[in-house]
């Protein structure tokens, strides 16, 4: 089993499940119909690749394990996901903020991804490009739409932006497993991420007229398995159905 490997594949597969299943709250939820379906299908698009991802994991594992013991059966510290994906919806605007942080970073992350030398790890960053470059294209918008419509929707996206911020940093953090990764030939080096990342957030919050926070303090930790509360309960509800009944299937 290669643990670094291994490591890397459940950072990515993390983050991909747990910001899949917060979109996946908003189903029967959103404000209009078109928008319910536009964010249940970017959480079926997250979802599939996380699948895709546990795959792999379970094969590098090699100890038996299936992608559901990967998704439903591992505890909180386990989780490698960043803090960013697993903070609560809140309105409307708070999940379009959140989302939009995200994607650009997805975006910029599986783009370089799939000039990886593991040819699994590229082959489905490939194919999950196509999606990402749809869902930044939707959160952008919809930043665009938010930021530079009504006092009311601005300082909404303004507040949601300012309390969000803190947990973007650790996107860019280079864990172990991010490190060894890249030494290999396998991984992303994050720094150039950050420039097209950097770049993207610039050029619409100004098309959105929202300010872009002053740079402080950042929370960290998701990586090393720290999590904040918010963690315990996605899995509480996500997991429900395989510990009580175990042994379901996709």
């Amino acid at each position: 089993m290669n643990n670094n490997l291994l490591n890397y594949v459940l950072q990515i597969s993390d983050n991909a499940m747990i910001l899949g299943h917060r979109l996946s709250e908003w189903c029967g939820h959103g404000p209009i119909l078109e928008q319910d379906i536009a964010l249940t299908n970017i959480a079926l698009d997250l979802i599939g690749q996380a699948r895709s991802l546990y795959q792999y994991a379970a094969t590098v594992d090699g100890q038996g394990k299936t992608e559901d013991d990967l998704a439903y059966l591992r505890i909180e510290t386990k989780y490698k996901n960043v803090l960013l994906v697993e903070q609560p919806n809140g309105h409307f605007g708070s999940t379009i903020v959140r989302q939009f942080l995200f994607d650009a970073y997805h975006y910029a992350f599986y783009k370089a991804l799939v000039n990886s030398a593991d040819e699994t790890l590229s082959a489905i960053a490939e194919k999950s490009l196509k999606e990402v470059t749809y869902h930044l294209r939707f959160s952008s918008e919809w930043m665009i739409r938010l930021g530079d419509g009504t006092e009311e929707s601005h300082q909404k996206m303004q507040d949601a932006l300012n309390s969000l911020w803190a947990f973007t940093g650790e996107l860019f953090e280079m864990s172990d497993a991010d490190t060894s990764a890249l030494e290999a030939g396998y991984g992303v080096d994050l720094s150039s991420v950050k420039s097209f990342w950097d770049e993207k957030i610039s050029e619409i919050l100004k098309m959105a007229t929202l300010e872009k926070p002053e740079e402080a303090w950042m929370q960290s930790g998701g990586k090393q398995g720290r999590h904040t509360e918010h963690l315990g309960y996605i899995l509480t509800e996500m997991q429900y159905m395989q510990r009580t009944y175990p042994g379901q299937e996709w």
